[in-house]
């Protein structure tokens, strides 16, 4: 099981923490939420909050009800601080929306299930949207795709902090196996040449587009 480390925190009165138990791409059954609206009622949570990582946090928490909590909910804990993949955002899709274009729902548990929790120089944060109206927000994820009627667009190195930056588009029209494919080469490439805390697209900005966008596709960059 992923380490609950990530995925405590204290809170503004530093008395008090927060847990966030792993809610894979924002989809949860009524039987989990009965089971988080119940640990939280047991140890008097001062909230629920729903994050920006699509998960469910269990706010206000004595530190020693926090252990019990954990073995009450019985869940895979959230990444929610460290350097590590916080999370994969995907929008409904092909599932469920009538404007998506392509499968984001399954894409998105597929990289949650492989990349949640791994340690990488510096948080990152992924999504999959089904169409261009990119409701999974992929031009601020470090690591993205994004749906179209021609297949997919891999995007890397957005970034939604103080200092923002907007995400470059790798490669498109890809087959789904080949984004596959790729975005497991720009995530093995940032795990190598990225620095410490430096993001995806500081890395970018610092190796050059060009060299990012030749690795990813498996070949050299020109002189």
């Amino acid at each position: 099981m992923t380490s609950q480390k990530n995925s405590i925190v204290r809170q503004r009165d530093k008395e008090t923490f927060a847990v966030v138990p792993h809610v894979p791409c924002g989809v949860v059954t009524p039987e989990t939420l009965r089971k988080i609206a119940d640990v939280s009622e047991k140890y008097e949570a001062a909230a629920l909050k729903i994050t920006s990582a699509a998960r469910i946090a269990i706010v206000g928490l004595k530190e020693d009800d926090v252990p019990k909590a954990w073995d009450d909910l019985a869940m895979v804990p959230g990444q929610a601080v460290g350097k590590v993949v916080r999370s994969v955002k995907a929008c409904p899709g092909t599932t469920f929306c009538a404007m998506a274009k392509q499968d984001a729902l399954t894409i998105g548990m597929t990289l949650d299930e492989k990349y949640h929790g791994m340690e990488l120089p510096s948080k990152t944060k992924m999504s999959v949207s089904g169409c261009q109206n990119q409701c999974a927000e992929n031009c601020i994820k470090d690591a993205s795709l994004a749906g179209t009627k021609n297949g997919w667009t891999l995007m890397a190195g957005g970034i939604g902090t103080g200092r923002p930056r907007l995400a470059d588009i790798i490669a498109e029209d890809l087959e789904t196996d080949e984004a596959l494919a790729m975005f497991d080469r720009l995530i093995a490439y940032y795990k190598e040449n990225g620095k410490k805390v430096e993001r995806i697209g500081r890395m970018i900005d610092r190796i050059g587009l060009d060299v990012v966008k030749a690795a990813v596709a498996g070949e050299k960059a020109a002189a």
